[in-house]
């Protein structure tokens, strides 16, 4: 009698992910590319999606095209079954024209980048209280551009329309503006230019103070759901609703998928590259990351350095605060105290100190406490 033992297949397998289809592809343990096929965006085709990549093996993992837009339903369906997702992003464009565009080739290419650790991340969970608050921002921030837009217009239409309604207007504040505005009444003559701009021009102030209510009742559950969430990130000084808010949508529902200080660094864009070439040493700002996220950093130095916080008074120089090159404001920004250039004087090096990894720092432990 003859015993045969089979061994299990590892296999990883990749998606590249669309509105109403996705393609899969799956690999074994050493890249070699064993069949790719092309499944409906519904609940039953991601089911047979997984069935799929199952049949070819025992799966390791699933590297997902797009898990924050078309994917998103892909990953929450295949963390539900037990699978290790991770977040690939789209391939470069150098290696898209040596090797041409298709969604097999995409698929194959996301497998081999979940394989070879080039993806690792893991994606965002987007089902929580930090998803909530993600999709109130997003109505609160067209709201703050359909406000703004509408104020650019009033106050373009006061320029161009007719002289008394000019004068009348003209000297007042933006907010005494929209309410003589709001007041007016217009006769029902729209063929007279002036009738037409009163017009306009009610209506373009009704609809800014419509959208001011909707702002206000969103800054209102906005501060509920962050003060659930994170309380002690508001407790920071300089971190408003708006501030914790983008910070808390950055890192996601999962904030413990950033491992470190540094990571959060890179993925607000605060950590320098390092450009060094020869015998010198030094370091470039970021331009990558997410720049929402730089963007909030960013109003917390501000607000810190308005109401001169301690930990950035004891950085700055008046003799050398003119000068932007060498503000310490802008040292700080450009150089974090884990890759700060060595420096003989130990008190330059305590200047250089990074503000927005300090305060990253402390988001990050609130966020995960």
């Amino acid at each position: 009698m003859t015993s045969m033992t089979t061994a299990t297949v590892r296999v990883i397998g990749g998606v590249d992910t669309h509105g109403q289809s996705h393609h899969a592809a799956v690999i074994d343990g050493v890249g070699r590319q064993l069949d790719d096929r092309e499944f409906p965006a519904s609940p039953a085709g991601y089911g047979a999606l997984l069935e799929w990549l199952r049949g070819y093996g025992e799966l390791d993992r699933v590297g997902v095209e797009g898990t924050g837009t078309y994917g998103v339903a892909l990953t929450r369906h295949l963390r539900e079954a037990g699978a290790l997702v991770v977040e690939v992003d789209r391939p470069d464009r150098r290696a898209r024209r040596a090797q041409g565009k298709s969604d097999p080739l995409d698929a194959y290419s996301a497998a081999r980048a979940a394989l070879s650790g080039a993806a690792s991340v893991v994606p965002k969970l987007r089902d929580g209280r930090v998803e909530a608050i993600r999709a109130l921002r997003v109505a609160r921030s067209s709201a703050v551009k359909a406000r703004s837009q509408a104020t650019n217009q009033i106050k373009a239409l006061i320029v161009t329309g007719p002289a008394q309604l000019r004068e009348q207007l003209r000297h007042l504040r933006t907010g005494m503006i929209i309410a003589a505005c709001a007041r007016l009444r217009p006769g029902h003559n729209l063929g007279d230019a002036e009738q037409a701009t009163k017009t306009a021009l009610r209506r373009l102030a009704r609809r800014h103070q419509q959208l001011s209510e909707e702002i206000a009742e969103a800054d209102h559950e906005l501060d509920q759901l962050v003060h659930q969430v994170a309380p002690a990130l508001l407790a920071l000084p300089g971190v408003g609703p708006e501030v914790a808010g983008q910070v808390l949508t950055s890192a996601g529902d999962n904030p413990n998928r950033i491992k470190s200080e540094a990571a959060f660094a890179h993925l607000c864009g605060v950590a320098p590259i390092p450009a060094s070439s020869g015998r010198t040493r030094r370091h470039r700002l970021n331009r990558g990351g997410d720049r929402s996220a730089n963007n909030a950093l960013y109003v917390v130095v501000l607000g810190r350095m308005r109401h001169s916080h301690p930990r950035i008074r004891q950085k700055t120089n008046p003799r050398r605060a003119s000068q932007a090159r060498n503000h310490p404001l802008s040292q700080a920004l450009r150089c974090p105290r884990d890759l700060q250039h060595t420096q003989s004087d130990h008190a330059n090096k305590e200047a250089r100190t990074t503000t927005c990894q300090t305060i990253g720092a402390s988001t990050l432990q609130r966020m995960q406490g």
